[in-house]
């Protein structure tokens, strides 16, 4: 299980490392963490997975302690990425039709299955399909705050031609 421990806490940094930038919207924060570990997963040629989905596959079956801390780790993860969706449905960024950690075990649970596809076709076809229709659909930013964004963006493009043309 210190393998596992270990592990988990060098996934815990890149999952703040892509959540906890306040320079990104949350749906973006979202999207730079699948970015960041397709990166990795790329540099492990597309054969190397994740620690946790493969212990969960293959371990957990045949220890209670070992199911008991997968289940632990999965849990804390969830909430890292709960936080981030909270945040992003407080915004309007992400429709609130579902709770913040109903989407987070969703996005967790299909993420996972998308990298064992990955192993398993050694590409990134997989990943790529995820991210695209997670996109599109759960996390799809709602029209209202789309078009607010829109006309945010506009105003001050024409706030900045009105003080071009007062000088």
């Amino acid at each position: 299980m210190e393998v596992l421990d270990q592990y988990f806490e060098y996934l815990k940094r890149l999952v703040r490392d892509a959540l906890d930038d306040e320079s990104l919207t949350p749906r973006q924060r979202l999207q730079r963490y699948m970015e960041i570990i397709t990166d990795k997963l790329e540099r492990d040629r597309w054969m190397i997975g994740c620690l946790i989905g493969d212990f969960s596959l293959q371990a957990s079956s045949h220890s209670k302690p070992l199911r008991k801390r997968l289940d632990a780790i999965f849990q804390e993860w969830r909430a890292l990425f709960a936080g981030c969706i909270a945040a992003g449905q407080s915004a309007g960024e992400i429709e609130s039709n579902f709770e913040a950690t109903d989407l987070a075990e969703f996005l967790l649970a299909s993420w996972e299955g998308a990298i064992l596809r990955m192993k398993v076709e050694r590409n990134p076809a997989a990943l790529e399909r995820f991210k695209a229709i997670i996109f599109e659909t759960v996390f799809k930013q709602p029209q209202k705050f789309a078009a607010s964004k829109r006309q945010r963006r506009a105003g001050k493009l024409s706030t900045a031609k009105s003080k071009r043309h007062r000088k």
